[in-house]
């Protein structure tokens, strides 16, 4: 279908909830998503597509029909959606680079000697799964807490095969297994281990810790006092272990925390997880700058609980998102017991969330280096401004004092870098007096019919044009090129009380705050101080070069070439000034030479 079909496919929805299907030629899925009316939502992809985001756009061009299927409730679309997410993969849609969930643990207590392993599915063998506990490290760490505590095995060794044959491992001297694989142990003790750890699985510590004690106070009656103290010790290790709450019953946490925040070029989601007020764990996606922070959030959520296959309570969020209501009741209908998701604006909840905001802003700026950082305030800009990222910046200041002087720079900035082989410095020319808009005139004039002659070092035209200066700059320029029917966007630079540059402006006025995005703030700001900075330094170097002439041209037999002589010759005004008169006689007559000695030195005293 072209545009104009798939615009009419879409006037002819109903106004119903459902999701739509967006396809390629090729008949793949590169979109899914959810609407509550069917007929607007979709109709809005073929309508203004200039205002669209460069992905939607790119999105766009690529779909050639799409399905819908209407759905009963807002509920049942968003329970589609998801599952039709999870099923194609679209490209254009938001992904988690990592859904494989968390492991879980395995013991099988029909085996004769079971043991605990890390596994990443659940398998219908008859063994039971616990969690899931976290990320694998944090399942790593809690299984092998439990070994350690109950002195189970961790080695190669099969039971009851390799039971008798050879001496005990390092663990046994290391004191961190009973030794199961000698002759003289009893099975029913190591199944006695194996069910206190599946108790131990299940969040149950206080249970089992009650059966140590019992055994503990026994073996101490029974005066057999080495087993009592390696009972004690053993408690004193599941005490531990179920302060530490890295057990849960049934989950992993009962509070996670979701963090989001933007570089120049990527976005980090991050979840935090909280079991009874203590941090235990954090995740983190990397993605790229999407068009939409709470599009990407919501859909992050929805992937990151429904693909781990639990939830905990609560989901505290950094903002609100559309649908995180129905989301929480497809939670809370899908795992068995009520989770609330909700975006705290104060007290300690919103605390969590600062802190969870500031570990993905961290981690979003560890993984940016300082060219992507450039880049993204190059795109930024060039989103704010409307237009293509540019490239090559010209920027423009006129300077003067009393307006004498008159100067202006042009200062180029290529990919966001300074390019000072580019640099420009015009004088002005025939204006009778100070008249910073004339001059902006007659230096733009300049610059671009120097572009049109192709000129050396002119021949490239900017990608934008920025003047030092409000909306009239602004439009002085702009009516320059007008004039000469060269097209460059152009943009005043409006500072603030410090003098910062703190927004842009059109030719026509309307102005564009750069002061709430940091990096094009930086970047506008750094073009306005060089070109400030190129155009002054010019201004100085003129007006010294003019007082020194001046002073020179007031001696009797200094003429112009004279003067470019003792300037060749002593590179400063305040070197002729110091020379005697026997020096200057070698590169002067005598009579020119006493004069310019008395100039200075009758000057000197004059002053004193």
């Amino acid at each position: 279908m072209d545009l104009s079909q798939l615009k009419d496919k879409a006037a002819s929805l109903p106004l119903a909830p459902g999701v739509y299907i967006m396809r390629d030629r090729e008949n793949t899925v590169i979109y899914v998503g959810k609407a509550k009316k069917l007929r607007n939502r979709v109709s809005q992809y073929f309508q203004d597509t200039a205002s669209h985001s460069p992905k939607t756009r790119q999105m766009v061009s690529k779909i050639d029909r799409f399905d819908v299927i209407i759905a009963a409730s807002e509920f049942e679309a968003l329970v589609l959606e998801c599952s039709l997410i999870k099923q194609h993969m679209p490209k254009y849609n938001i992904l988690l680079k990592d859904d494989k969930g968390y492991p879980y643990l395995r013991l099988n207590m029909k085996e004769y000697y079971p043991r605990i392993t890390m596994v990443h599915k659940i398998s219908d063998d008859g063994a039971g799964y616990y969690g899931p506990f976290g990320s694998r490290g944090v399942t790593q760490d809690l299984m092998d807490a439990i070994r350690l505590t109950l002195k189970m095995p961790n080695c190669g060794r099969q039971f009851p095969r390799d039971i008798g044959k050879g001496r005990p491992c390092l663990n046994y001297h290391l004191n961190q297994c009973e030794g199961w694989c000698q002759e003289n142990k009893d099975q029913a003790e190591y199944t006695q281990r194996a069910e206190q750890a599946k108790q131990l699985l299940m969040g149950n510590y206080k249970q089992v810790a009650e059966q140590i004690k019992t055994q503990m106070l026994t073996a101490s009656e029974e005066l057999n006092f080495e087993l009592a103290a390696n009972l004690r010790d053993r408690l004193k290790s599941v005490e531990a272990l179920g302060k530490k709450q890295l057990v849960t019953a049934g989950s992993f946490a009962d509070t996670d925390v979701v963090g989001y925040a933007e570089t120049e070029t990527k976005a980090c989601f991050t979840v935090l997880h909280f079991s009874g007020g203590n941090l235990l764990d954090k995740d983190y996606e990397i993605l790229n700058v999407p068009d939409d922070p709470q599009t990407a959030v919501s859909s992050l959520i929805k992937q990151y609980y429904l693909s781990r296959g639990f939830a905990p309570r609560t989901v505290l969020l950094p903002f609100e998102i559309d649908d995180s209501q129905l989301f929480a009741q497809l939670l809370t209908e899908q795992f068995g017991r009520k989770v609330i998701i909700k975006a705290p604006q104060r007290g300690d909840n919103a605390k969590l969330v600062a802190l969870a905001v500031k570990n993905a802003r961290e981690e979003a700026l560890r993984l940016t280096d300082k060219e992507e950082r450039l880049q993204g305030s190059m795109m930024l800009l060039g989103k704010m401004l409307n237009m293509d990222t540019p490239r090559r910046i010209e920027s423009f200041d006129i300077s003067n004092i009393s307006g004498t002087d008159i100067v202006a720079s042009m200062v180029v900035y290529h990919d966001g870098k300074p390019r000072k082989s580019d640099y420009k410095r015009f004088k002005i020319n025939d204006l009778p007096g100070q008249d910073d808009y004339a001059s902006m005139a007659q230096v733009v004039d300049r610059r671009f019919k120097r572009y049109l002659s192709a000129d050396k070092g002119f021949e490239t035209l900017p990608d934008l044009l920025l003047i030092d200066g409000g909306v009239t700059h602004a439009q002085t320029a702009l009516n320059v090129l007008n004039e000469l029917d060269v097209s460059v966007p152009v943009f005043g630079m409006v500072k603030d009380d410090r003098h910062r540059t703190r927004a842009l402006v059109t030719p026509q006025g309307e102005l564009i705050a750069i002061d709430a995005q940091p990096s094009v703030f930086s970047l506008i700001g750094n073009i306005q101080e060089e070109t400030h900075r190129f155009a002054i330094a010019y201004h100085r170097k003129l007006r010294s070069k003019r007082l020194r002439y001046s002073q020179l041209d007031q001696i009797p037999g200094v003429g112009p070439i004279r003067k470019q002589e003792l300037l060749k010759i002593y590179q400063s005004l305040g070197a002729i000034a110091g020379a005697t008169q026997l020096d200057l006689e070698r590169h002067l007559p005598k009579n020119v030479a006493k004069a310019v000695y008395e100039h200075f030195h009758q000057n000197k005293e004059g002053h004193g």
